[in-house]
């Protein structure tokens, strides 16, 4: 599992079906007591509460068209967790930058992505196994203009061809809602591209969700709202870590 940070103006948001004008700063069961929205104590709730060292991270003010929130971004990287970066890339310039400020992988959306071929010059320009590309969805539809076009499965065949090594399935409708992922799109692209590594995020609830996408192919599950709330615990992700890794004690 991998906790999700939405960021935006220097404080973590709440998402909710991708609407995210409407997002307000987080309380959260993990932070019992702290300040709505404190992201640096957010992390360090995933990394010493949840034994969790990969955090996502959602600029969302570069997503909306603003500057990287570079400060934040390596305030956490210092944290010692290892992040993954979705702060609107669309060429090597803003990757290096993201890299730069101590992102581990940097995350290329379609929602944002210009072409295929700038997707492989970002593979070029920081190496393919920082990359992953995010097939963004709303409701099971791509969210592609006129640049791009194509099912689920040929718009992630086109990035993995490109240089993408992570694949990361979000449905912003799903976002939040409790209505988990498709698990018929996770099992065919697990079938399609059996070598990358698979994520998948928007509505994951339970630690049973957890335990199916696994069962699915999933590498690994991107959730917020069920941390903050209590729905997932420490023990629904051990759990799931014990079931993939049986030999690991954690």
């Amino acid at each position: 599992m991998i906790p999700v940070l939405d960021l935006r103006g220097g404080r973590a948001v709440l998402a909710h079906g991708g609407r995210r004008e409407a997002y307000a700063p987080v309380r959260s069961l993990l932070v019992p007591g702290g300040a709505a929205g404190d992201a640096l104590a957010l992390a360090r709730a995933y990394r010493d509460t949840l034994d969790c060292d990969e955090w996502y991270v959602a600029d969302l003010d570069a997503l909306a068209g603003g500057a990287v929130q570079g400060a934040l971004v390596r305030a956490l990287a210092d944290l010692g967790g290892r992040l993954l970066v979705d702060a609107a890339v669309a060429g090597p310039a803003r990757a290096r930058e993201l890299v730069a400020a101590g992102a581990a992988r940097v995350v290329v959306g379609l929602e944002t992505l210009p072409s295929f071929d700038a997707l492989a010059a970002i593979a070029r320009a920081i190496g393919p196994e920082r990359v992953a590309f995010s097939l963004d969805l709303r409701e099971g539809v791509p969210l592609v203009e006129a640049r791009l076009s194509g099912t689920p499965c040929e718009l992630v065949s086109a990035a993995v061809t490109a240089g993408a090594r992570v694949i990361v399935v979000l449905d912003l409708d799903r976002v939040g809602s409790g209505r988990g992922v498709d698990c018929e799109l996770v099992q065919g692209l697990r079938r399609a591209h059996p070598h990358v590594d698979l994520l998948a995020g928007g509505g994951i609830g339970t630690g049973r969700e957890l335990e199916r996408l696994a069962a699915a192919g999933l590498d690994a599950a991107l959730v917020a709202t069920a941390l903050h709330d209590g729905r997932i615990k420490r023990d629904d992700v051990a759990a799931v870590r014990r079931a993939d890794h049986p030999s690991d004690s954690r």
